[in-house]
Parts: structure tokens; sequence; C-alpha cells
């Protein structure tokens, strides 16, 4: 039997420049553009304000983990959730009385009950074929191993 390794520690993101991983620097990069544009677009106070949210939520959105699990999974679950519908809980005291006049009977076939019944359980003979793979045949064909 052949042996391989098992990959371990996939979880663990690869590291490009000192401890940021990718997913991290695409967001920081996203953000710097952001920023960049604010810069281009607003005056001074409305660019450090916005700019100061937009810095905040990046951190955020880069390095926290809620569960063990990045952040954008959690806002990506919260928008999930709230576009759902809400549980629908079945209350039994609410339900109608059944009519006992439309409640269908169920008629008894004794015609049909007679089964066969086996003396002894197949499943050793079936283990045993399976775990020879095949090459014991059963007791149909006097029980001997073929080689």
């Amino acid at each position: 039997m052949q042996r391989f390794t098992v990959p371990q520690f996939i979880d663990v993101e690869d590291k490009i420049i000192g401890p940021i991983t990718t997913r991290q620097f695409l967001i920081f990069l996203a953000g710097a553009i952001l920023v960049a544009i604010l810069y281009r677009f607003f005056d001074f106070t409305a660019f450090l304000f916005l700019a100061g949210l937009i810095s905040i939520f990046t951190i955020v959105l880069a390095f926290v983990k809620i569960n063990g699990r990045p952040f954008h999974y959690f806002l990506l679950n919260i928008v999930q959730t709230s576009r759902r519908r809400g549980a629908r809980v079945w209350n039994n005291r609410l339900a109608p009385e059944p009519n006992p006049e439309k409640i269908p009977t169920l008629k008894f076939d004794s015609t049909r009950t007679s089964k066969e019944y086996y003396e002894k359980s197949r499943l050793a003979e079936l283990s045993l074929i399976v775990d020879t793979q095949g090459e014991y045949r059963g007791d149909e064909e006097g029980s001997e191993i073929i080689t």
C-alpha cells in the first residue's frame, strides 16, 4: 500500500510581504485606490473624514476574524440572512382539528403478507465474497475458493 502525505494547515494563507497575505494586500490596494480617488474629487476636510472611515474599514476587513473566519464572510452572512425570510415555526395549537370523515382508512391485504424467510443470514457469506474480491463464489457453487 502506498503512503501519501496528508496536507496539514491548509487554512493558513500564503504570506507575500512580511506578515501580510495576498488577500490582505489586495484589500489594502483597493482601499488605497479608493483613498486616491477621494483625494482627487473632494476638498481636504471631506477627504480626511472619508479617508479615515475607509482606512478603518480596510483594516477591519483585512485583519479582523470572527469565529476564525475572515470578516468579509461575516458581512456576506449578514447580507444573506437579511435577505432571507424569517424562520417558519409550526404551532400545533393553531392548526385546525382534523375531520375524521376525511381521513382515509387503510385496508389490510392479507394475501400479500406472506414473506419468504431465510433459515440463516447471508451476511457472513456476502462479506466473505466482498473480502476475497469475488474469488469466493458462495454456497451455491460448492463453497470453493477459485485461484
